[in-house]
């Protein structure tokens, strides 16, 4: 496999610059860009699996390099005892994406739906917890609780990049209690640190095509852009993030639980 040669007609570059920009507002804003992304570089490029699995590590790398900068900028990004949560989450990416080999891809997608269903539960019960302006977010980074989850996320992470997101924003809203503006800032840093070491084993691996991955990736850098901008200029930013979160979750547990056949 040619890891540079791209085979793209016109409605490829398209698809790719729509796909890239819209991944990139979702996964800053929310999570689950992936699931756009990774049956594009399946049934579109034709990639195997374990390949568009470790392809996409690139436009995710880069778009958190150009939305953590990007809040950090805005001074959405507090910086204080961040450390330990993200050293715990790409301790256990590394552990994870050394494993992604033996993944049960049918498993994986009922434990994803299972549990994007609790998460929905989690948003509908609880939405003051979620919209709330500020947060005291930092007390609890070192909490052995706090860092035992940040790992199981990094592993759960390291296996496959859909959905990550959704799972790094509850547990950074909830148990790290930060805003949701803040939550989503952080949440760009720690997938940029546990991505690192994920891409490393997958590059070893001969599971990266670099053509198809830089190109997503710019415009995935574009819509992270857009999307810290909506972020941190837009009044009430939390409601409507928290109102998309609540559309990808839904639409994220059909997808992995297969009710797509119902309506399809």
């Amino acid at each position: 496999m040619d890891h540079f040669q791209l085979d793209l007609g016109p409605g490829g570059w398209l698809l790719f610059v729509v796909a890239g920009i819209f991944t990139g507002i979702i996964n800053t804003l929310a999570g689950s860009g992936s699931l756009i992304t990774l049956p594009i570089f399946i049934f579109f490029c034709g990639l195997p699996p374990t390949v568009a699995n470790g392809t996409n590590r690139i436009g995710v790398l880069i778009q958190s390099i150009v939305g953590s900068w990007s809040f950090y900028r805005q001074g959405k990004l507090p910086i204080q005892n961040l450390w330990p949560l993200l050293l715990s989450s790409a301790i256990g990416a590394y552990v994870g994406s050394r494993i992604a080999a033996d993944l049960d891809e049918t498993l994986m997608n009922y434990t994803i739906g299972g549990l994007m269903v609790f998460m929905l539960a989690v948003l509908l019960v609880s939405p003051k917890r979620w919209l709330r302006e500020s947060g005291q977010g930092g007390e609890n980074n070192r909490h052995p609780l706090t860092l035992g989850i940040f790992f199981l996320i990094g592993v759960y992470g390291g296996f496959i990049q859909a959905g990550v997101g959704i799972f790094l924003l509850a547990a950074l809203v909830l148990m790290a209690r930060y805003s949701l503006v803040e939550a989503n800032a952080i949440k760009l840093l720690a997938v940029l640190f546990f991505n690192l070491p994920a891409l490393w084993v997958f590059w070893q691996n001969g599971q990266v095509h670099l053509g198809y991955g830089l190109l997503m990736a710019v415009f995935q850098s574009i819509g992270a852009w857009i999307g810290v901008r909506f972020a941190a200029k837009v009044p009430r930013a939390n409601v409507w993030i928290h109102r998309l979160l609540i559309l990808i979750v839904i639409v994220s547990a059909s997808k992995m639980l297969g009710l797509w056949a119902y309506f399809s």
